[in-house]
């Protein structure tokens, strides 16, 4: 009967959002509500089990992501976006310019939210195929493969954020083995699979024939660029290094540590970028401050959204269905990162968000995690990846796609959704692989 109740709970919140358009919190705590009744949880129960899952996951995130939406507003404002992307263009040569867009996309999308980089990338990416005359798809795919996984797998992004520390998973960990897991899928969804494109004939939208572009001394050094949007993730990752290869107690340790907690190492990059990207440039503190503004206002509804999953997964936990869920699946022979890849694609499918897909099943997916059976760290990669599986119509990201590269449904069909499968498909067989070698 619990599966039935979970298995409605996710057919209703499809209904909601897919079919009567309603917003995804609304959804997610009517669906709460539902799923909690259903199992018999009283009312007042039921309330403090909502409060709880909301105040639980946003109390340790929303200093990160909040932290990451200025980080990232501050690099597309200030040209440091545009700046990477020049210099790798110019330095890779047509030759080899999606290698130069790959890592343009994937640089620029760790600390940019997914539709922030779009948006800013795009025209850089009409720009470029438009100098070197080489077909629009087989520059964009590779760029766009590069924030989807970026978005997917890879904090400080929402949902892998939110599901590590539902997890307890290390950041470190999930960051250093999402790198390793990402390289390969972004290459196969990237580079390779775009040269599959070519002959499908895609345009610029026709605002962006002419895209305004900022002027070489209007724009930060490529030092200060990379150092800036990245300092986030050198400084995490040093902390997981550190805690590798140095014993604990050791004073190197504590200090890279405390560094690299992701509170800080987003603290200290916003700090940085307020002086090289705002102030060292001529802008007034007012100004950067209404940046910093304009990036958080911009991000308030993932805020509410992974408040509404935190709703759900709290009733679940509450009303015994995760705990039922869990001993179901541990006597199940699949793999326990199969089932998660598996269930957050069939959540995408039908729900179309990805962050709600990813979220959702992490939710369901907790008990089996806290058992103790699988690695955390690559559950996050494993839900991550199955998170971005087969968007199609559903999908706002299809239709920005579609729009800003004037395909037809069915092109956008056989070009962005098979892109996004690739790269879940590719994050899968990483994670299964990278099973082999690590011990829990």
């Amino acid at each position: 009967m619990p599966i039935l109740i979970v298995a409605g709970g996710i057919l209703l919140l499809f209904l909601l959002i897919a079919r009567f358009k309603l917003n995804a919190f609304l959804a997610f705590i009517i669906v709460s509500l539902g799923v909690g009744l259903a199992q018999g949880l009283s009312i007042p129960d039921l309330i403090d089990a909502i409060k709880q899952g909301i105040g639980d996951i946003l109390g340790s995130l929303i200093l990160i992501l909040g932290l990451g939406a200025m980080l990232g507003k501050l690099v597309a404002d200030s040209g440091a976006a545009q700046r990477i992307t020049s210099v790798l263009v110019d330095r890779f040569g047509k030759k080899n310019v999606q290698w130069a867009v790959v890592l343009t996309g994937f640089i620029v999308g760790i600390p940019m939210f997914y539709s922030v980089g779009f948006v800013i990338l795009i025209p850089l990416v009409f720009t470029i195929a438009a100098s070197t005359g080489l077909p629009l798809l087989y520059v964009g795919i590779p760029m766009l493969a590069s924030l989807s996984v970026t978005h997917g797998y890879l904090p400080p992004h929402p949902a892998p954020t939110s599901i590590a520390e539902m997890f307890q998973a290390d950041f470190g960990k999930t960051l250093l083995y999402g790198i390793i897991v990402a390289i390969p899928a972004i290459v196969v969804a990237g580079p390779i699979l775009s040269r599959r494109f070519k002959n499908i004939k895609a345009s610029p939208l026709k605002e962006f024939v002419n895209p305004v572009l900022l002027k070489d001394h209007e724009m930060p050094a490529m030092s200060t660029s990379i150092l800036t949007a990245l300092l986030p993730v050198i400084l995490i990752a040093l902390a997981a290094l550190g805690g590798l290869l140095l014993s604990e107690g050791h004073w190197l340790r504590d200090i890279l540590e405390t560094l690299g907690d992701p509170v800080i190492a987003m603290l200290l990059a916003v700090l940085l970028a307020i002086f090289t990207l705002g102030l060292s440039r001529g802008r007034t503190m007012e100004q950067v401050m209404n940046s910093l503004g304009e990036g958080v206002t911009g991000v308030t509804m993932i805020f509410m959204i992974i408040a509404g999953s935190g709703a759900l997964k709290q009733v679940l936990v509450a009303s015994g269905v995760s705990a039922y869920i869990g001993e179901v699946m541990q006597e199940s022979s699949i793999s326990p990162l199969l089932l998660g890849w598996g269930l957050a694609t069939l959540i995408r499918v039908c729900v179309g968000s990805a962050t709600v897909a990813g979220l959702t099943a992490a939710g369901i997916m907790l008990p089996l995690v806290q058992g103790g059976g699988v690695s955390p760290e690559l559950m996050v990669l494993a839900i991550g990846s199955g998170s971005l599986m087969l968007s199609h119509v559903n999908d706002s990201g299809f239709w920005l796609f579609k729009e800003y590269f004037s395909l037809s449904v069915k092109d956008t069909l056989k070009t962005w959704t098979v892109m996004e499968t690739a790269v879940g498909v590719m994050g899968l067989v990483g994670v299964l692989i990278l099973n082999q070698f690590i011990s829990l």
